[in-house]
């Protein structure tokens, strides 16, 4: 019992430990830009042992060099309640789970049944996962988690996520996410994207720049080579007639 108890404390020990250090690090962003993130480090490394190179595309700006209309499209794509909720849209989390829990019964019901006897029969796909993730839970997934998908790492996102609500303004949060998140292949942060798409800094972005950008950031790398698409175009048109209600922290 008493090795049991040992272990017990040493994995609590462990666990407290690694919780400081993330209060560390996060109160520290603060006043100092991250370096890197967790998704970054992982993408710089799979690109290069696929390529041999390494070809990346970022530069920090600060808050007020990024264009509003790109914080406004990325808020009203992304997270329109970003500026009032407390780092998660529980209402959004639920519409989420019901569309997520819809889509596996319809996939149950069109399964080929067992006792049906059929030799061969198409598989049922696989249903789209529909998140309602927040901004600031994408950042916290993002700056120190892996893309696992666990319910340990979740949890550990929620606690992330409201660590960087509790030390982190929100103008903060959104200026870490803008600088830091994927647009491409080896293209992060909004000053990157504003200069790989449209050869302009991202404080000179329009407000259909913008939303095609915003549009963007679900599938980066697929729309990356896909600049022709209809949806693009049409869904960025849609996030740019709703920048106006979207409300800046």
């Amino acid at each position: 019992m008493k090795p049991f108890k040992r272990w017990l404390g040493l994995a609590v020990a462990a666990v407290l430990a690694l919780q400081l250090f993330f209060i560390v690090r996060i109160a520290s962003m603060a006043v100092v830009a991250p370096q890197s993130t967790a998704f970054e480090r992982s993408e710089a490394w799979r690109i290069l042992n696929e390529k041999g190179k390494l070809p990346w595309r970022q530069q920090w700006v600060a808050y007020p060099q990024i264009s509003d209309n790109l914080k406004r499209a990325v808020i009203a794509s992304e997270d329109d309640g970003f500026a009032y909720h407390d780092g998660v849209d529980w209402d959004a989390l639920e519409k989420a789970w019901q569309k997520n829990a819809k889509a596996e019964a319809q996939v149950a019901k069109l399964a080929p049944s067992k006792k049906s006897g059929t030799a061969v029969a198409k598989p049922a796909r696989a249903p789209k996962v529909v998140g309602g993730s927040t901004i600031t839970q994408q950042l916290a997934k993002n700056l120190f988690l892996s893309g696992e998908r666990t319910l340990l790492r979740k949890g550990q996102e929620f606690v992330l996520t409201m660590l960087l609500e509790a030390l982190l303004s929100k103008e903060r949060i959104l200026e870490i996410y803008l600088n830091s998140v994927e647009w491409g292949e080896g293209v992060f942060g909004a000053e990157a994207a504003a200069q790989h798409y449209f050869r302009k800094p991202a404080s000179r972005l329009t407000a259909y720049e913008a939303a095609r950008l915003a549009v963007m950031l679900p599938r980066p790398k697929y729309f990356e080579k896909l600049s022709n698409s209809s949806y693009l175009s049409e869904r960025a048109g849609v996030i740019a007639g709703r920048l106006v209600n979207a409300e800046l922290p």
